[in-house]
């Protein structure tokens, strides 16, 4: 029992209120000074310092702020009359372009909480105005932002990548399969509710070709953005935390020179958002690292792979029972947290059952994502209940429908490495 003494502390930390980072720091301190007799504590300090002394690690903020530089470039609503001519004709239509815009953005932005806070601001105020219901507002807002970690260039993607030590770009590249699927299930169940209970569109008919080309022409650039990316680390242009450099410059030159909205006086609050948003990541997977020295000190990761792999050893069963696990661990703990926690424990017995690891960190990232909008503790769902003024209960009545439509895709990547694993396979 002793050497799960700090894991144990890491939950009641947690279940204390202590922000994730600081309980992972604090249970790792316990343990390097409590119980390892072997190492100095200058080694431990050590450790959280050279935590973060990676290269690929510098993408991260470099992502954060290409979300921050969209929002005051003019982008972020460019993507958003791309997603109306799209999506406005249909029935549902804000409902239907708030889950397209979260699939456009969520590819820059890559932060699920961050595309939840901005489109309750935005969209759902408008949606109430047109007759949608605020629950159902909030609940397609925090489903579809469900999607945004997912689809690349999510950090999410990154941290799992030099986590299970896999390709960027590969992992990269199967985002877009679930994305794409979770995307399309989003959309049907709008479309669904939306008929039974007569919500319109917002055109009267369907956007032309002309309509279409136009938008495409004036949104070109914020497209661009992602495919850019994707392509050129699959040319070998750039690593992925070159391509996350390219991407800030590239969105303040659009901003600037093209859709001229970006001041100067933006520039400190990008700073800001940056400087906030890389702190917190970056805390986190500080704690992380270090917690995960002391997991493979005491060999809990092979623990738990032979108590796994003890269980079962058939594929299917032993995802069956991860996706339990994860499904459980999703509603306590914020995506990026539980990703760094879970991802070193289960990576080694998914790969002793053989089973793909780019195909396993999507499975991951999907069913942590579900976590995020499922009771009691999911943080989209708190976040768009807190923006957007809605009761609990209500709102979870409103997303039931989602989190399933959300469930039949995971059980089809879960068990079908086709196509999870289509679009890498095909392009490398």
């Amino acid at each position: 029992m002793e050497p799960f003494i700090p894991v144990v502390i890491l939950f009641i930390l947690f279940f204390l209120n202590i922000p994730i980072a600081f309980a992972l720091i604090g249970a790792s301190l316990y343990y390097f000074i409590f119980q390892n007799n072997i190492m100095s504590v200058n080694m431990v300090i050590q450790q959280f310092v050279t935590s973060v002394e990676s290269f690929p690690y510098l993408a991260v903020p470099f992502f954060i702020m290409v979300g921050s530089v969209m929002n005051f470039s003019g982008i972020s609503s460019s993507l958003m009359k791309m997603a109306e001519v799209l999506t406005g004709h249909m029935v549902g239509g804000l409902a239907q372009v708030n889950v397209i815009l979260s699939a456009m953005m969520g590819g820059i932005s890559g932060s699920a909480n961050a595309d939840a806070a901005m489109q309750s601001k935005i969209l759902v105020p408008e949606m109430v105005k047109r007759n949608f219901s605020k629950p159902f507002s909030a609940a397609v807002t925090a489903a579809s932002s469900s999607v945004s970690p997912v689809i690349p260039p999510g950090t999410n993607l990154i941290i799992y990548s030099l986590i299970a030590n896999v390709s960027v770009a590969k992992m990269f590249l199967a985002g877009y399969t679930p994305g794409i699927m979770m995307t399309v299930a989003l959309m049907f169940v709008v479309h669904i509710i939306s008929k039974k209970r007569g919500y319109t569109s917002t055109r009267d008919k369907r956007a032309t070709i002309k309509e279409i080309l136009i938008q495409i022409k004036d949104s070109v650039w914020a497209l661009l953005i992602p495919f850019g990316i994707i392509l050129g680390m699959r040319m070998g242009l750039f690593t992925p935390t070159e391509a996350g450099g390219v991407a800030v410059l590239f969105c303040f030159v659009v901003g600037v020179f093209v859709y001229k909205k970006l001041k100067w006086e933006h520039v400190p609050i990008i700073l800001k958002d940056t400087v906030y948003g890389t702190g917190s990541v970056m805390l986190l997977i500080i704690g992380a690292k270090v917690f995960g020295y002391y997991l493979t000190l005491e060999r809990i990761p092979q623990m738990i792979t032979n108590l796994l792999v003890g269980f079962t050893d058939n594929r299917y069963m032993l995802l069956f029972i991860v996706n339990l696990l994860l499904l459980f661990v999703g509603m306590f703990l914020e995506g990026g947290a539980a990703l760094v926690i879970l991802a070193p424990l289960l990576v080694p017995a998914a790969l002793k059952v053989g089973i793909d690891p780019i195909q396993f960190g999507v499975i991951l990232i999907v069913n942590i994502m579900i976590g995020g909008i499922t009771p009691p503790f999911g943080s989209m769902m708190f976040t768009t209940c807190t923006i957007v003024g809605v009761k609990l209960d209500e709102f979870v009545k409103e997303v039931l429908p989602f989190i399933l439509a959300l469930l039949v895709v995971l059980a089809i990547l879960t068990y079908s490495e086709t196509i999870a694993l289509y679009i890498p396979n095909l392009l490398m």
